[in-house]
């Protein structure tokens, strides 16, 4: 057997598996034999216990006699919050600066080439601390727009006020009637979807080219936008009103999320716009002559010829911007957003002492979500990819 190639193969994958599964296993005993010469046990129990500390972001409801398991699903619900929202604003910013750097206009060359170079060059923890300092100290205290001046400048519509414990805007409470809104707004992407399929297929057999945009986004915002109007606006809206020292009613978006969300989205738009500048000057040169031989507009050429090709070799990189977005979230600390360090890895570590169960509970969470984006993300990449014969 082991003469033979095929076999020797396996049965040294079976010893090298074997052998690193008994390490871990020893590191494990090893780490609960320790913990029992000090008097901790290995166990998870301390999730049924009160939390005893109060979290200033919730998605959920939360109060300080809720157990450590509830707090953290408050922190990885944060933690999710801000790192999807940094990688939606972060694609978008990066892709226009990424077009930026490559337009023949010197002076929007130069300021995109500019803002790269100095956001990709200074550490993502100093843009954090940068940003969050701006907003505390040069947004005015809630009870200083009082001012009718200060109210104007800082404030919009009437209806959203900045101010240094955040952004104040209002707050709506849905009616039952509402969901039929909802269902027509997830009717109308299921349409759009299906309609862009039967406009492409309708091309090629005619030849004949109808507004996809423009019917996509009738079916997307106009027919919930009517269905709402219908159906009597089913939603209410709680207000922000001034009260004594501090708004009253509406919701508040933190300094801490804003700083936070604005710091990583504009990291990874530097990081985004180089590898989408790359991808794009990736693509023979030739198929931009191409399509302007034929009458095509640099900006259609740029949206229906190239990007589709240069995205074959943006998306991998890509990925790992994800992945570094999420990751520089538990940077999070450092300003006092409570992610999911600041609670199972910060408050609850402290109180129960359970280092090596918090940290693993961490450690967990970050790997599901670096798993969940590269699975999808390889799962695009695949439906993208250059099909050969």
């Amino acid at each position: 057997m082991w003469n033979n190639q095929e076999t020797r193969s396996v049965i040294l994958q079976i010893l090298t598996m074997a052998i690193l599964i008994g390490f871990f296993f020893f590191i494990v005993d090893n780490a609960i034999a320790n913990l029992a010469k000090v008097g901790k046990t290995f166990s998870f129990d301390f999730l049924n216990q009160p939390a005893s500390y109060d979290i200033n972001q919730t998605l959920i409801s939360y109060t300080s006699q809720s157990t450590h398991f509830r707090a953290g699903l408050v922190g990885l619900l944060n933690t999710a919050l801000v790192a999807g929202c940094a990688i939606i604003a972060s694609t978008i910013f990066g892709f226009i600066l990424g077009v930026f750097r490559l337009s023949p206009n010197w002076l929007i060359n130069r300021i995109a080439y500019c803002y790269i170079e100095f956001v990709r060059n200074v550490p993502v923890l100093l843009h954090i601390l940068l940003i969050h300092g701006i907003v505390v100290t040069t947004l005015p205290q809630p009870r200083a727009l009082r001012d009718p001046d200060l109210m104007s400048t800082w404030s919009i519509l009437d209806a959203f006020f900045l101010t240094n414990r955040g952004m104040f805007a209002p707050r709506p409470h849905m009616e039952p009637l509402f969901w039929a809104t909802i269902i027509t707004f997830v009717l109308g992407i299921g349409f759009a979807i299906w309609f862009k399929r039967w406009a492409k297929r309708k091309q090629e057999e005619t030849g004949k080219i109808y507004p996809i945009f423009w019917i996509s986004l009738g079916a997307i915002i106009g027919a919930p936008i009517v269905m709402y109007v219908i159906t009597g606006f089913p939603i209410e809206w709680s207000m922000p009103e001034m009260g004594k020292f501090n708004f009253k009613g509406g919701t508040v978006i933190l300094p801490e999320f804003l700083a936070l969300w604005l710091a990583l989205s504009m990291y990874t738009a530097a990081f985004i716009a180089e590898i989408v500048r790359a991808g794009i000057q990736a693509v023979n040169w030739g198929q931009w002559e191409a399509a302007f031989a034929l009458g095509v507009r640099r900006g259609r050429t740029l949206n229906l010829v190239v990007i589709p090709q240069a995205l074959r070799v943006i998306v991998p990189p890509l990925t790992s911007q994800y992945l570094n977005a999420t990751k520089n979230s538990s940077l999070a600390i450092a300003i006092g957003y409570m992610d999911i360090v600041a609670t199972i890895g910060g408050i609850s570590l402290m109180q129960t002492g359970k280092e090596m169960e918090t940290m693993f509970i961490v450690i967990a969470i970050y790997l599901a979500f670096s798993l969940i984006i590269s699975a999808v993300m390889n799962w695009y990449n695949r439906r993208i990819k250059l099909v050969e014969r």
